[in-house]
């Protein structure tokens, strides 16, 4: 891509080259001091962009975040410089995409928007003039430079971009999509935020997106026909250049992958040894397991505070609830069969069903996701990520030990202990006469 050159020579260590286009701020090719090829991103006055955070998203169809500067008059990050074309120039150019050139489009932007949310970040731009084409797959650029841009705001801009992508409109009718990419672009477009798929749950359903091709334009039946038809040029064969970045690609997203299955490992450790918390201990486990979740939600949101993820919690409540109550009634139908049921465990069981229902069940996956975030440091450490496998891992047996084998406590709340005891008992003895 080229441009007009820059009065400004340096932006801190990176020789200005050329001016790329505007934006949040404008954009210019630059060398940095090794020489590698970069874009600088200036951002206007009083941005703060979280460049620690950036550097840790990982995907192949996501731009690299290199360096960057958020003090100073003149805020500024650096991107690995993507020798691509903007997708609104694509789909001007060459039409709108098809078949497997738009199950790529519509699976590599919810990759992309996958690996920006896990580090809790959000795009908050994503459309046609943020996402570069190369080699026919997306590669987003300029992601968490807008404040208050959260991940529901990010999949209903999917659907908008792939609808784009699909029929060169952003609001283009259901009819005018694909049979099976309507399902997908309706449910990201969902007025109610919470409503919608996640962005990794769009890439495993686009993954399996089957969609037709584009019939050819039919040839002017007054065109003459060539006496010797020219053959077809063949394809150019990929220089070493190509050869190193789709390589770099791959490595990337493998160690993404990897990198991922390890934070979500250590994750649902956490989640194992805190349900075992609620069972030897269900009232003060219960207690902390709402703050715990409720936390978690204020540190994976990045536009939203404490009334909204107290909400969110609330919300999950009478969810639990369900579990809790369910759980220690069906032990007792269960009793009826044969065995002797012990009241307090069974209602310490019920309190662990709540307590994992807090923590990750159908429709609630916040607290989870942003725990796996938080492991993602440790997870691309070997030696980090082996000595908290080994440490959770004892956590786990010695909790899952004393959940099996101690009579569980409901201090400080006795009185309910006996409450409850005598309750099992009396339903007990009930399911048993039966």
């Amino acid at each position: 891509m080229s441009g007009e050159t820059s009065h400004q020579a340096h932006i801190g260590p990176y020789r200005l080259l050329s001016r790329l286009g505007g934006g949040t701020g404008d954009v210019h090719r630059a060398a940095g001091p090794d020489g590698r090829d970069v874009a600088i991103r200036l951002l206007p006055p009083g941005a703060a962009p979280d460049v620690a955070r950036m550097r840790e998203v990982l995907s192949p169809y996501v731009a690299d975040v290199l360096d960057g500067e958020a003090a100073g008059p003149r805020p500024y990050v650096v991107f690995r410089f993507v020798p691509g074309r903007p997708l609104a120039e694509t789909v001007a150019g060459q039409g709108p995409m098809s078949g497997d050139a738009l199950r790529r489009m519509a699976f590599g932007l919810a990759k992309a928007l996958a690996a920006i949310h896990l580090t809790g970040l959000a795009h908050g731009e994503l459309g046609p003039g943020t996402v570069l084409v190369v080699d026919d797959a997306p590669v987003v650029v300029d992601f968490a430079l807008t404040a208050g841009a959260d991940a529901g705001d990010d999949v209903s801009a999917w659907a908008a971009t792939v609808a784009f992508a699909a029929t060169g409109r952003p609001d283009a009718p259901a009819e005018a999509l694909p049979a099976d990419l309507r399902p997908l672009v309706a449910a990201a477009s969902h007025p109610d935020p919470a409503a919608r798929p996640s962005a990794a749950e769009l890439a495993e359903a686009s993954s399996r997106l089957k969609l037709p091709a584009a019939a050819p334009a039919p040839r002017p039946a007054e065109a003459p026909a060539p006496s010797a038809p020219a053959a077809p040029p063949g394809p150019a064969a990929p220089g070493p250049a190509a050869e190193r970045e789709t390589a770099a690609h791959e490595t990337a997203a493998h160690d993404m992958a990897v990198t991922l299955g390890w934070a979500r490992l250590l994750a649902a450790m956490v989640v194992v040894a805190g349900v075992g918390v609620v069972i030897m201990l269900p009232i003060a486990g219960l207690v902390l397991t709402l703050v715990a979740v409720t936390l978690l939600r204020v540190a994976g949101t990045t536009a939203r505070g404490w009334a909204w993820a107290f909400g969110r919690t609330l919300l999950t409540v009478p969810y639990a609830a369900v579990f809790t109550v369910a759980v220690p009634l069906g032990l007792a139908a269960a009793s009826a069969v044969g065995g002797k049921l012990d009241s307090l465990t069974a209602c310490a069981f019920g309190a662990g069903a709540g307590a994992a229902v807090l923590w990750t069940a159908p429709g609630v996956s916040a607290p989870r996701r942003q725990l796996e975030r938080m492991f993602l440091p440790v997870a691309r450490r070997p030696r980090a990520v082996a000595a908290a496998v080994v440490g959770l891992g004892v956590l786990c047996l010695l909790v899952g030990v004393g959940a099996m084998t101690l009579t569980p406590s409901f201090s400080p709340t006795y009185g309910l202990q006996r409450t409850l005891e005598s309750s099992m008992d009396r339903l007990q003895h009930a399911v048993n006469r039966v």
